[in-house]
């Protein structure tokens, strides 16, 4: 299944998708997850990218923001879910650690996210 990859924009979604407090850390970056709001069968994924001033400057936020999009274009539409924000957040390594490695971190955290998270507890 191909999804379509859909860029948030707006502060309030960022915000939102921070307050589920779903997220994965890995070296690499951090992936934080959301149930969209009032989705039926919306297949569409929608994917934010931020980089803070502790990642360096302006070309290293803006090369730590590239690098994620390219990991997003490759691992949301396999391993995403329909329905669902996410918000790539890079860290310090992003920029200078290896593409592969980078890859592996994202598949890991959306791998991680898509666990149930109570499983073990509520059984």
């Amino acid at each position: 299944m191909t999804a379509k990859l859909i860029r948030l924009k707006k502060r309030a979604d960022f915000l939102r998708v921070a307050a589920a407090r779903a997220r994965a850390v890995r070296p690499g970056l951090i992936v934080q997850a959301a149930a969209q709001p009032g989705v039926g069968e919306e297949t569409a994924l929608r994917v934010g990218y931020t980089a803070s001033k502790r990642v360096g400057n302006a070309v290293a936020r803006n090369r730590a923001k590239r690098r994620l999009r390219a990991v997003a274009a490759a691992t949301l539409p396999r391993l995403g879910r329909p329905g669902t924000d996410y918000v790539l957040i890079a860290r310090g390594e992003t920029g200078a650690r290896l593409y592969a490695e980078l890859l592996a971190d994202a598949e890991g955290a959306l791998r991680q996210l898509a666990r149930p998270r109570h499983a073990a507890a509520e059984g």
